[in-house]
């Protein structure tokens, strides 16, 4: 028969355990984010740098609207039929 203890040890380690896979399935999203996305938020955060600082920002869109067309041919070409590819 399980003592008290015993019985609190189990149920703090399966609270653990699945904190645990929460936080895994939380930074794995975040990686695929940040991959999906990571040029845009770069480029955007660099438009309002410039724009900040008080150049043109001209650099800055260019830079994003580059990254824009990059990640819309990326996702045109992923589908499920070539997912395996």
């Amino acid at each position: 028969m399980l003592t008290y203890h015993t019985r609190r040890r189990r149920i703090v380690g399966q609270g653990m355990t699945e904190y645990i896979i929460v936080v895994a399935l939380i930074a794995v999203a975040a990686i695929g984010v940040c991959s999906a996305f990571g040029d845009l938020v770069r480029g955007q955060t660099s438009v309002a740098a410039v724009a900040l600082s008080g150049k043109d920002s001209a650099t800055g869109r260019r830079f994003v609207n580059q990254s824009r067309d990059r990640a819309d041919g990326e996702a045109n070409r992923a589908t499920l039929e070539n997912f395996e590819k």
